[in-house]
């Protein structure tokens, strides 16, 4: 294993059958964690299972709609036989569901796809983990944001950047509250980033344009912000909460 910082630690991360997710999870893995890997892609999440276990790792795999509170109240249960009692929460799920456009060409439908989706999912996520670790008197929350959330812009997708901008304040005031009972709480913001979705959908013209936009002239990777995500899970960052996280290359400074 690379090292142990998160050692015995238990890691959930909903959405990590590819991308951001899958490399937080596996990172957690090799710096000591035992992760729960969460999707609905069940071969997916296989194959992330078995990048863990063939590394050392100790893994689970759950699956649970994250906009239903009771199939994560079975999920977190899960994890509790499976594993132990949830030491970390990476509420990663999430994804934008409408194209950018004008406010009154959006649908409804659309809409409540991203809110439910990335703020409703992190919601109902927190409040079925929290109450144990207020019990326990520790923990440790990330929530996953977007640069979208904090930088307006006239092609932005809006629902997704005001899902996104709900779940910054939610982790801030979460934070307040979480404090006292020795939880720590932050949110991680990435810029544009390659997982294997963009690299399909982005064509090569405009994949350079975006390196353009960022002072450091590349584009992120999932492993990018695993990174940051580890820095936030481990006690290098103990006096750190309640912060949004920009991961971005420079493409945001405030």
């Amino acid at each position: 294993m690379a090292g142990s910082s998160l050692d015995g630690k238990v890691a959930l991360v909903t959405g990590s059958s590819r991308g951001i997710g899958a490399a937080i999870a596996r990172l957690f893995a090799q710096h000591g964690a035992k992760v729960a890997v969460h999707g609905r892609d069940t071969k997916a999440l296989a194959a992330v299972c078995s990048d863990i276990e063939g590394a050392g790792g100790t893994v689970t795999q759950v699956v649970a709609d994250v906009t239903k509170f009771a199939e994560i109240e079975a999920m977190r249960r899960q994890i509790e036989h499976d594993l132990g009692p949830i030491d970390v929460l990476v509420a990663n799920a999430g994804g934008s569901f409408t194209i950018p456009g004008p406010v009154e060409q959006i649908s409804e439908d659309g809409w409540h796809a991203s809110i439910d989706g990335n703020l409703t999912a992190t919601f109902l996520t927190i409040k079925s983990v929290l109450p144990g670790m207020k019990e326990r008197n520790a923990g440790n929350i990330i929530t996953m944001s977007s640069v979208a959330g904090h930088r307006p812009h006239p092609r932005s997708p809006i629902p997704y950047a005001a899902a996104k901008a709900g779940i910054e304040i939610l982790t801030k005031d979460l934070a307040t509250q979480a404090g006292p009972y020795g939880i720590r709480v932050n949110c991680i913001a990435p810029e544009t980033i390659l997982t294997e979705r963009n690299r399909q959908r982005i064509p090569d013209e405009q994949k350079q344009a975006l390196v353009d936009l960022h002072s450091i002239r590349r584009l992120g990777t999932p492993d990018d912000v695993a990174r940051a995500a580890l820095f936030l899970a481990s006690e290098e960052s103990g006096w750190v909460t309640g912060i949004v996280f920009d991961v971005a290359g420079g493409a945001v400074m405030t």
